[in-house]
């Protein structure tokens, strides 16, 4: 029999041989990693002027992406419904949306599902020296309508004005029109109100005129318990479930953003060329109306809301507006995975 005696210097050199080893495997996953995170791409429908282009602007200049291993494909579409028709066309990942056309589609058997991404809504502006002072005041005026007939906002509002026996559609001289073309004739005074979008009431407002009442006013009476987000990031359920952890890492990269605009008052003035804001007074509002606008409530306040919500949506734009759906589908809003 053969004995060998090993000397505690040969010993130190296998052990630093093994160490090295093992520091070398974990720097080789370490870098592999990084490369698996920094090979997750989303192509993302963004609107030019939208406030999805302010955020993402955010994003880059602080180097949020990067930083959640993400590599975000900014796809520019000038309408909505462009950002639809991408979606469905298997051209972009992820949208923003309304959990409206969501539910819609899952009834038509598309499998999309919606988060919370805004919960700003529309206000009806008056001039400042107008005799208007309640919406019950609307009746007999001449009202413009920013979107169309199958606008959310303006269901919104006339479903609570007929809890109060008002029916604007009917009470009222009502206009409907592109939001920037009605925004400047209410400036104009060829209009005694508008309801527009969030951003147009923003910078009504900053040039002087009144903010009447905003929906989100009139929707406890509705059935809604608080300020629901009725716009939110839509994605194909299939595609979330691929793509699980890299979804995670871009829902919380975008609140992050969402986090900096809240906070820092810089970061706007940063930003404002792409807002157009043209003055600082329309900055403030525009930042105090964006802050106001994200969401902070529990996933599942925002669907007792929104299945709330359907119904009155339901009945008064009918199936042209939510199909053949008669409650919010099952399944619209996504619910991230235990551990994300």
């Amino acid at each position: 029999m053969v004995v060998r005696h090993f000397s505690p210097r040969r010993r130190a050199v296998g052990t630093r041989r093994t160490g090295a080893f093992r520091a070398l495997v974990a720097g080789i996953a370490c870098l592999l990693a990084q490369a698996a995170l920094a090979a997750d791409t989303i192509r993302l429908a963004v609107q030019k002027t939208g406030t999805l282009a302010w955020e993402i602007a955010v994003v880059r200049a602080h180097g949020l992406d990067s930083k959640a291993g993400l590599t975000i494909r900014a796809i520019e579409l000038a309408t909505p419904e462009a950002g639809k028709i991408a979606l469905r066309g298997g051209s972009a990942d992820v949208i923003v949306s309304d959990w409206l056309w969501v539910s819609r589609e899952r009834h038509l058997g598309a499998k999309l599902v919606f988060h919370p991404y805004s919960s700003a809504l529309g206000a009806v502006m008056v001039p400042r020296s107008s005799s208007v002072r309640t919406l019950a005041d609307l009746k007999g005026k001449r009202l413009a309508v920013a979107g169309g007939p199958l606008d959310k906002n303006w269901l919104l509002l006339q479903g609570g004005m007929r809890l109060e026996g008002i029916d604007l559609k009917a009470q009222a001289d009502v206009v409907y029109g592109a939001p920037a073309l009605l925004a400047e004739k209410t400036l104009q005074g060829e209009m005694d109100a508008t309801l527009n979008y969030w951003n147009f009431g923003a910078a009504l407002e900053a040039r002087g005129l009144r903010r009447l009442a905003g929906i989100e006013d009139v929707l406890p009476k509705l059935g809604a318990s608080g300020r629901p987000a009725l716009i939110g990031y839509v994605f194909d359920e299939a595609w979330a479930a691929k793509n699980r952890d890299a979804l995670a890492r871009f829902l919380a990269m975008t609140r992050e953003a969402k986090e900096i605009l809240a906070q820092s008052d810089a970061e706007w003035d940063r930003i404002a060329p792409l807002i157009g804001a043209t003055d600082p007074a329309m900055l403030k509002v525009l930042r105090e109306r964006y802050r106001e606008g994200i969401p902070r409530r529990p996933l599942a306040d925002e669907q007792a809301d929104a299945e709330a919500l359907y119904h009155v949506l339901a009945r008064l734009g009918g199936a042209e507006l939510v199909g053949p759906g008669s409650a919010l589908a099952p399944g619209t809003f996504y619910s991230a995975p235990p551990g994300n």
